[in-house]
């Protein structure tokens, strides 16, 4: 179902059979779903008015019943990196941040799906204050409508990964609507390879989305013994580290990809080569690539980056087990936009 505000309906809440259903109820034909569609995600068209080939009629019905959902931006934050962190202000008057992260050849933008989290990761700024509820699909694609828009050179390239604020498959219905809308030519019409989808490893939905689209897949993992996990992870209770990679090994990916396992490093605590070599082990029979995050500060969180000489060290011991390892240099830390630092905010009451 979609998301009504104002007695109207947000029409980017829609997938194209869910637009086209809607406007074969309301007895028009369902062709001018794409066209409505192409106005929307290819024209960036704000307004019904705007679209020109629709008859007059149907633009007016359509600003009578429907609407396109919009938020604004409160603050950008510029890193020295050159990282740019958003506050975007939902209608709801609540907050949540995304970010725009530079590369060398491309862009990457870091989205959230939810607007806090219910996890409980240790790690993690996000879900210090709980979660107050799932972003809608409206919510979650106009992330990248508006930075795309706003924020990068036209035709820049660019990845999605789903690792903002919030578990995205524990909004799964959502996130799935938003993934047909990133990938559908009538949409974004963006390449599965581009976008990556990260969880704390929630088995099932795991699997109906592995099923579901051909997504890059990431897994965060940070320990190699129920104990530590579950104590850095709650979500561990329920989805213990056996379960997880027996799921993770029997999952059907295409030919030649692998699943990422993100491990964040966390000095004392899960960064010694006794850890490395356990890690390798528990990995040995699942196609994966690694991909190490020393621990992003921040106030709350009662855990420190490791040495680099003990983050090369931990490298060191995966790739001689011959694991295709990536140490992602984190961005935007003097933001608070790297990986575990992304915050949200509570409407304002009064």
């Amino acid at each position: 179902m979609s998301v009504t505000t104002r007695g109207k309906t947000d029409l980017k809440n829609y997938t194209l059979p869910e637009l086209e259903g809607w406007l074969v109820a309301m007895g028009e034909k369902p062709y001018r779903a794409r066209q409505i569609m192409r106005w929307i995600y290819a024209s960036r068209a704000s307004s019904f008015e705007a679209m020109t080939d629709l008859p007059r009629s149907l633009r007016e019905r359509l600003a009578a019943e429907a609407y396109l959902g919009s938020f604004t931006v409160q603050t950008v934050s510029r890193s020295a990196d050159g990282t740019d962190k958003f506050l975007f202000v939902l209608e709801d008057g609540n907050c949540i941040e995304s970010v725009l992260i530079p590369e060398k050849k491309h862009h990457t933008i870091c989205l959230s799906t939810q607007l806090g989290c219910a996890m409980g990761c240790a790690f993690c700024l996000s879900g210090q204050r709980g979660l107050l509820r799932n972003l809608s699909v409206s919510e979650i694609v106009n992330q990248v409508l508006h930075i795309q828009q706003e924020h990068l050179p036209e035709q820049a390239v660019f990845n999605l990964v789903f690792m903002g604020m919030g578990e995205p498959l524990a909004n799964y219905e959502n996130l799935l609507k938003a993934l047909h809308l990133l990938t559908d030519p009538a949409g974004f019409n963006l390449s599965h390879r581009r976008i990556t989808v990260s969880t704390s490893g929630l088995i099932p939905q795991l699997e109906r989305l592995s099923r579901a689209l051909p997504v890059n897949l990431a897994i965060s993992l940070n320990a190699t013994n129920d104990r530590l996990r579950t104590r850095l992870m709650p979500v561990n209770k329920s989805y213990p580290l056996a379960a997880l990679i027996a799921a993770a090994a029997r999952l059907p990916l295409p030919a030649r990809k692998r699943i990422t396992f993100e491990y964040i490093l966390i000095k004392g605590v899960n960064d010694s080569r006794e850890e490395a070599r356990a890690l390798a082990a528990l990995l040995r029979r699942v196609p994966c690539k690694i991909n190490l995050i020393p621990f992003n500060e921040h106030a709350g969180a009662g855990f420190k980056t490791p040495h680099p000489s003990a983050i090369e060290q931990f490298r060191e011991c995966l790739t001689a087990k011959r694991f295709t390892v990536m140490l992602r240099q984190s961005k935007g830390r003097d933001v608070g936009a790297a990986c575990g630092q992304l915050g949200y905010a509570r409407r304002q009451s009064g």
